[in-house]
């Protein structure tokens, strides 16, 4: 496999406008952090993003979610009962927006996460989904590596 850049190394001020965006989801918005990195977790996964799906799973973990809850958030349609009513509309939102180029972010997905979040939490959790995809993109593209070992 080809070595490609490091990114953050190359556009400093690229890695730190992504970041403002990320500090700001994580630090300044209403959403409580589990649903924050389940988000970025599924996002993640959509988005075949190894090192980030290898940091929010540890990251879920640490926060206190089972192991048996974050192994099966790339499934948590059929495993619903382990998730929130809050949590699987983020998680629903979070597959609309990121396969928006499929979805169109439907009506009846945006009335359904509107009617759980509110307006505020809702452009809070679209901006968490959005910083996750920007990352995930630099991501997969510069093949950032995950932390687990053999």
């Amino acid at each position: 496999m080809m070595n490609r850049a490091n990114w953050f190394a190359v556009s400093p001020d690229g890695a730190k406008a992504i970041g403002v965006l990320h500090h700001y989801v994580v630090n300044d918005t209403n959403l409580p952090s589990t649903l924050i990195h389940l988000v970025f977790l599924r996002v993640s996964q959509i988005n075949g993003c190894a090192h980030c799906i290898d940091i929010h799973n540890r990251d879920l973990i640490a926060e206190g979610v089972s192991v048996d809850k974050a192994v099966l958030v790339s499934v948590w349609h059929e495993a619903q009962h382990l998730f929130t009513e809050r949590e699987r509309a983020a998680l629903a939102w979070s597959e609309e927006v990121t396969r928006v180029s499929e979805t169109h972010a439907s009506d009846e997905a945006y009335g359904a996460a509107l009617a759980v979040f509110g307006e505020k939490d809702l452009v809070d959790l679209t901006l968490t989904i959005a910083a996750m995809n920007a990352i995930n993109r630099l991501g997969v593209s510069f093949r950032l590596k995950p932390r687990a070992k053999v």
